[in-house]
């Protein structure tokens, strides 16, 4: 049992009482002590990848490892080859040319740029334009940072697309940072470029950066888009892609940003005094596996429809409606109207079918009436899964 601290007058700083704990945070430990207890719960809530890298990937990473001069600390913009190669990918798939000298900053995760681009861009007070439902991290950084949140709806009515009409109703004074997520987690909707043209425009009117998060292009869609595909937008935009989930390399922590040079330089001064770089070997490895061919995402894509299409057996039998239009590595369902709510919903299944799934509501007050099903999860285990909660006691 955590002991408290009776350290008389230390007190944590005013931020820590700004954020809970992270929701997966706190419920794997629950999940843990399940488990412990001999419960076998199947884990259908995180989004992380079980699916191995390129193998040339893995053994580009092992030959670097074995050299006794790879060890040390490393540049903080990262290795040329490292740099040269996300430009690359860039250029191969999204038809977008980018300087890997300036425009381009490799990152600890996209997580971490979330972080250093609010630090970056964001006074206390400024406020910040929140997607609801989104990623919780935008939320929680921002609360950390002394931001102002201002939450933009995004409702299944819309299309899970931003209202602009809406957008330009909102009191937009003091407004320094839009996040936006598209393909969108959770709710699996794609962007078109039309989106990406409005948003620019947007940003531009109102001088706003616009900062794109954009890590689940290569799974399940065949229209692989960037905001930088508009003209001028790096002007007024950023753009976060990981190698996570498009490359099943979330533990290695490697992701990046790209922007205009500018952007770029303010945002390495706040990450230049936070860490030391990568391990040399892991960049190498991830230049590789930015090299992989079409037939390698293919592969990767025939295991998630395979696997959505048991979750979509998962989400019937939990009487949930969903939109087979979906990309991602997710599943997100409407859950039925007599339900009262997803965290309700969720709890039940975990605690009668030992199975763990995510309730929509920490994604914002718009994810209320849905749960998110992951697609990271072997056939075996969603059959199991699907067994369970169709047999499960509802009483």
């Amino acid at each position: 049992m955590q002991k408290e601290c009776n350290a008389r007058g230390i007190t944590p700083a005013a931020r820590v009482g700004t954020v809970q704990e992270y929701y997966f945070s706190k419920k794997l430990k629950e999940v843990a002590e399940m488990n412990a207890a001999g419960k076998k719960v199947l884990n259908l809530g995180i989004g992380s990848p079980d699916l191995p890298p390129s193998e040339e990937t893995v053994e580009t990473l092992c030959q670097h490892a074995r050299r006794a001069d790879e060890h040390g600390y490393q540049s903080y913009i990262g290795i040329p080859e490292l740099r040269e190669g996300f430009a690359g990918w860039y250029k191969r798939w999204y038809g977008v040319t980018l300087d890997p000298a300036t425009e381009i900053l490799p990152l600890i995760g996209s997580k971490e740029g979330v972080l250093h681009v609010s630090m970056a861009f964001l006074n206390v007070g400024d406020g910040v334009l929140i997607p609801n439902p989104g990623y919780p991290t935008y939320s929680s950084v921002s609360k950390l940072v002394g931001a102002r949140l201002v939450t933009y709806d995004l409702t299944a009515e819309s299309g899970w697309l931003p209202d602009f009409e809406a957008l330009e109703r909102t009191d937009l004074s003091g407004i320094k940072l839009m996040w936006v997520n598209y393909p969108h987690m959770p709710t699996g909707t794609n962007a078109c470029l039309e989106l990406f043209e409005q948003l620019v425009a947007f940003g531009r009117r109102h001088g706003i950066v616009i900062c794109n998060d954009n890590p689940y292009s290569f799974i399940l869609n065949d229209r692989l888009l960037s905001i930088l595909q508009v003209a001028g937008a790096k002007d007024v935009c950023i753009e976060l892609n990981s190698m996570s989930k498009s490359h099943n390399m979330p533990g290695w922590r490697i992701a990046m940003l790209t922007s205009n040079a500018q952007f770029v330089q303010w945002i390495l001064k706040v990450k230049s005094n936070v860490d030391s770089g990568q391990f040399k070997p892991m960049q190498y490895a991830a230049a590789e596996a930015l090299k992989a061919p079409q037939e390698w995402y293919d592969g990767m894509n025939r295991v998630y429809l395979s696997r959505r299409t048991l979750t979509g057996q998962i989400m019937q039998a939990l009487d949930c409606t969903f939109d087979e239009k979906q990309t991602g590595l997710f599943l997100w369902g409407r859950i039925p109207e007599g339900e009262e709510s997803s965290e309700t919903l969720a709890d039940r299944i975990l605690y009668r079918a030992n199975v763990f799934i995510t309730p929509g509501f920490i994604f914002g007050s718009q994810g209320e009436r849905y749960v998110r099903l992951s697609l990271c999860c072997k056939e075996e285990m969603l059959q199991e899964a699907l067994k369970r909660i169709e047999t499960y006691d509802t009483n």
